[in-house]
């Protein structure tokens, strides 16, 4: 079988080596020395100041939506994982949602301005598959109307804008850790905020709210991340650069053997340096797309309707009833992640796109 994406693994004696620390230590959790290495080290890798590490990445935007005080309506995207909007509904605000930019996939900057009301107090945007959103534009819209933006930067891992980290745009960026993302912990996540007072914050409600041995501050929850993920999460860290050359060396043999295949591409902007955490091609009609898909899996080969559905047909998340976003609707019907993971071999490449040309 050839799945849609594969854990990279680090060698088991560089694992092990990393558990007999936290068994000398007999220290599981509770901001461990592990924890405080992979901050440090993950700080040093973004070129930032200051990171949460937290258990997951939906966690990760809850904490974000309860460190920025948001109430009411929160602005979103409807092509983007379901964790994105349910974080927001958990957390008691109404997610609105916005149509997306049929190049990007990512929300359609011209069109937030039009969805924002009184009630308005945030803007939550997915860098899908990791590319960038309009941030300058993002940005003049949420200084306009004195709005929070967090983005949902889980596919983010590495990815650049004119040379700085795409988590430094936002009031609040999140990733996820996830053993499907190129680098993970297995399980887990980080937040990534500017202002120092509100990542103090999050390191506070992450913790229960508690600090000290007797001092209980607010309503907190438990979102830590253990010495067990840590350590995993430092010994994939050396290798995420391989990782995503890898990754890229796979993209583009896709580019190559799929060259006038009339399968639509993601737009990368220029300047943006990407990850490759993904492949995504986008068929001319859903029967096409569902034809080949099958062919597929019929051949052991394991693509990902990846993201299905659109998020605004679905009843639990449109307290107003359906908004329609076109483009997100017709996208979803149509959209295909192919296999992309370290170690795949050209040789299976071939004959997914062998497959894809001749279902």
């Amino acid at each position: 079988m050839i799945p849609v994406t594969k854990s990279y693994l680090p060698p088991f004696e560089d694992y092990q080596a990393r558990l007999e620390q936290i068994w000398r230590a007999g220290w599981l959790t509770n901001n461990g020395s592990l924890v405080k290495e992979l901050t440090g080290e993950l700080c040093k890798y973004f070129g930032i100041k200051q990171l949460e590490l937290v258990a997951n990445g939906t966690l990760a935007l809850q904490l974000a939506i309860k460190a920025l005080n948001l109430t009411g309506e929160i602005i979103t995207t409807p092509f983007t994982y379901v964790a994105t909007a349910t974080s927001i509904v958990w957390e008691g605000c109404t997610p609105v949602f916005v149509d997306i930019d049929e190049s990007s996939f990512c929300i359609n900057s011209e069109l937030i301005e039009k969805a924002i009301t009184e009630r308005t107090t945030g803007i939550m945007a997915t860098h899908v598959y990791g590319n960038p959103c309009d941030v300058e534009t993002i940005k003049k819209i949420a200084r306009k109307y004195s709005l929070k933006v967090i983005y949902d930067a889980a596919h983010c891992f590495g990815v650049k804008i004119d040379g700085q980290s795409i988590l430094l745009h936002g009031d609040i960026s999140t990733l996820s850790f996830h053993a499907t993302k190129l680098f993970h912990t297995a399980e887990g996540g980080a937040i990534v905020c500017r202002d120092e007072k509100i990542s103090k914050h999050i390191s506070l409600m992450k913790k229960f709210g508690h600090h000290g041995e007797d001092r209980y501050l607010e309503v907190g929850i438990n979102a830590k991340m253990s010495e067990l993920h840590a350590a995993m999460g430092l010994c994939v860290l050396p290798k995420v650069d391989e990782i995503i050359v890898s990754r890229r060396n796979c993209a583009e043999y896709y580019n190559k053997l799929l060259d006038g295949a009339g399968l639509g591409r993601q737009h990368i902007p220029a300047g943006v340096e990407y990850n490759y955490g993904y492949y995504p091609v986008l068929f001319p009609d859903h029967e096409r797309m569902m034809r080949v898909r099958q062919a597929l899996i019929d051949n052991g080969i394991m693509p990902r309707r990846y993201f299905y559905p659109s998020l605004n047909t679905l009843p639990f998340l449109s307290s107003h009833g359906q908004r329609p976003c076109p483009v997100s609707e017709s996208v979803v019907k149509r959209i295909l992640c192919l296999p992309i993971y370290f170690g795949l071999e050209h040789s299976d490449i071939e004959q997914i796109c062998k497959i894809i040309l001749n279902p």
